[in-house]
């Protein structure tokens, strides 16, 4: 199992070089060579690059992934494909897709929702400076605190109830109201029990 460092083209906070191996997507390419990473894969259609930076890209990496601009997957879809595709145990921390063009930044948060990506939706991580989102499927999920984070938020991608146990704002069937995102929740010194209807669930962590 390798752990994978993904950087994208958008806003991106600090990269930490922790990782067994790293994958730029368009612009986040050529940020990674600027840090002296080795880059073992490049993806996207490049159009944000100069052709100087993009020779320099198709020299240094590994492995290019080269797109046209009129595509169906977004960038960074086609890099996580791009990954799982060589490395199915691959887990992925995202870096660089939250923060910009808000259609960039939703489809972000809403990878699982890829068909060629949500059997891997526990293994996607994606995080800026406030922000760690990480993905559960349907079933009762046990949810653990993140060091560093102060609140925690769901959102349900599916239909029916979504009931919390075990936050200081707990649901359940009786206190059950409907919304998009169940935000500004916190843990009391032990994991969070949340029960998944359908579909999956986006679990953001944050900070101030």
């Amino acid at each position: 199992m390798a752990r994978w460092g993904l950087l994208a083209g958008g806003p991106s906070s600090e990269f930490p070089l922790m990782f067994d191996a790293y994958a730029g997507v368009d612009g986040g390419a050529v940020k990674l060579l600027e840090q002296g990473v080795t880059l073992d894969l490049a993806i996207g259609d490049f159009d944000s690059i100069e052709d100087n930076q993009l020779a320099q890209v198709k020299d240094q990496a590994k492995r290019v992934v080269a797109a046209s601009a009129e595509k169906d997957d977004t960038d960074l879809e086609m890099g996580l494909k791009a990954i799982f595709d060589q490395d199915p145990e691959a887990h992925v921390t995202v870096y660089g897709a939250l923060g910009g063009r808000l259609d960039h930044s939703l489809s972000s948060v809403f990878l699982p929702s890829h068909p060629d990506l949500t059997a891997y939706l526990r293994q996607i991580q994606v995080v800026d400076s406030q922000n760690a989102i990480t993905y559960y499927p349907q079933g009762e999920q046990t949810i653990l605190p993140l060091s560093g984070y102060d609140y925690v938020a769901f959102m349900l991608e599916g239909q029916g109830q979504l009931t919390i146990a075990g936050a200081k704002y707990e649901m359940g069937p009786s206190t059950y109201f409907s919304r998009k995102v169940y935000g500004s929740n916190e843990f009391r010194d032990q994991p969070i029990q949340v029960t998944v209807p359908d579909g999956y669930l986006v679990v953001i962590y944050s900070k101030d």
